[in-house]
């Protein structure tokens, strides 16, 4: 939520809610309905693993967490780094902020060159979708590096924003934090249940 600074009489400044979401209402619907729909992904996997279990486990032995965790913290960095290049459009810096957003855009690559790395690995070593798991794998992990590349082009489109002085519109940054920040969510959640959960 965004803040209104209030002087009170004879006291200190406090900073009150102005009851609106960050950026755009439109993308926090999109984000919900996209929330929704890997939200089915998650289900519909957890209840074909419930029913075999045991091939499930086997299978998930094979996916590297060391790289899934490394992938883990470049997403989360990416998102301290669009948090801070709202705070920074906020407060006018924008050559910082842009700086941030790079950073973040950086990460996201990275992301996608060890998301490929992982799937050149896993599918050389004979894992195909053939595996219900790593069906499962392929296509959840699919659509989302699709949503990281759509979020790359999110943050061209800020990084376009802010270096035009007659624009610097902060919802914008905003909306392209939404949706970044979706994106690290959902990668969160789908390292959990690859990678982790047994």
């Amino acid at each position: 939520m965004g803040k209104v600074t209030v002087q009170q009489p004879d006291t200190e400044t406090v900073a009150v809610p102005d009851g609106r979401l960050p950026g755009d209402v439109h993308m926090w619907v999109m984000v919900l309905g996209d929330l929704i729909v890997f939200s089915s992904y998650f289900l519909i996997y957890l209840i074909y693993r419930s029913m075999d279990p045991e091939s499930f486990l086997r299978a998930q032995q094979h996916l590297d967490i060391n790289i899934g965790s490394i992938n883990t913290v470049v997403l989360l960095t990416s998102s301290l780094f669009v948090a801070r290049s709202v705070l920074s459009a906020r407060a006018g810096a924008h050559r910082q902020a842009i700086g941030f957003v790079y950073a973040a855009g950086g990460c996201g690559v990275l992301f996608m060159v060890l998301k490929g790395y992982e799937w050149a690995a896993k599918i050389s070593a004979g894992h195909t979708n053939s595996d219900m798991f790593f069906s499962f794998y392929y296509v959840i992990t699919g659509v989302h590096l699709v949503h990281v590349l759509i979020g790359l082009i999110v943050l061209g489109v800020v990084v376009r924003e802010l270096q035009n002085p007659g624009r610097r519109r902060t919802w914008m940054v905003e909306t392209g934090a939404t949706y970044w920040h979706m994106v690290d969510l959902l990668w969160v959640i789908i390292f959990g249940l690859l990678y982790v959960m047994r």
